[in-house]
């Protein structure tokens, strides 16, 4: 698995704050979060998603944010920031888990689809810091518990489409 540097996670807490802080100074209605919660979600989703296309773009999105952001902070500040910071996981996907993930995804797209180019905006930012943070140690630590809640849905769904109780 691709790491973060402290770089690359500095820019993904920029892009979360930058859309946070447009809700804050805006209306703070639930609803205008949904970009970037569904956003965050799914990109914290595709840390497990070992094997597959997701789990690959969100190797190659940690390594170009990696990347650019160590030559921004580095422009900015003359310092270095591209050393790796402590790697983690949240988990593994079962079978089950992975439809519910890939349901995610297909909502994630078709959501994408009807928002307007501000949402868009925040629902693709928040999709890469996702991807970036959920990759750290101690994001991943706090969020370990979404493969799980993922897996659990996908066997409940298995249980109803097999006629036995939930």
């Amino acid at each position: 698995m691709i790491g973060t540097t402290l770089a690359g996670a500095t820019i993904a807490t920029a892009i979360l704050f930058l859309s946070m802080r447009k809700w804050w100074t805006g209306g703070r209605q639930l609803k205008d979060l949904i970009p970037t919660v569904q956003g965050l979600l799914t990109g914290a989703m595709s840390t497990v998603c070992v094997g597959g296309l997701a789990g690959w773009l969100s190797g190659c999105t940690r390594q170009a944010v990696n990347f650019g952001g160590g030559t921004a902070v580095s422009g900015t500040t003359g310092t270095d920031s591209s050393g790796p910071i402590a790697t983690g996981t949240m988990g593994a996907l079962s079978e089950e888990g992975g439809v519910v993930v890939f349901l995610l995804f297909v909502a994630t797209i078709a959501a994408y689809k009807a928002f307007n180019k501000e949402e868009k905006g925040r629902l693709t930012g928040a999709m890469v810091a996702g991807s970036i943070l959920c990759a750290t140690a101690g994001v991943a630590g706090a969020l370990d518990s979404l493969p799980g809640i993922a897996n659990g849905l996908g066997a409940a769904g298995v249980s109803l489409f097999e006629g036995k109780s939930l």
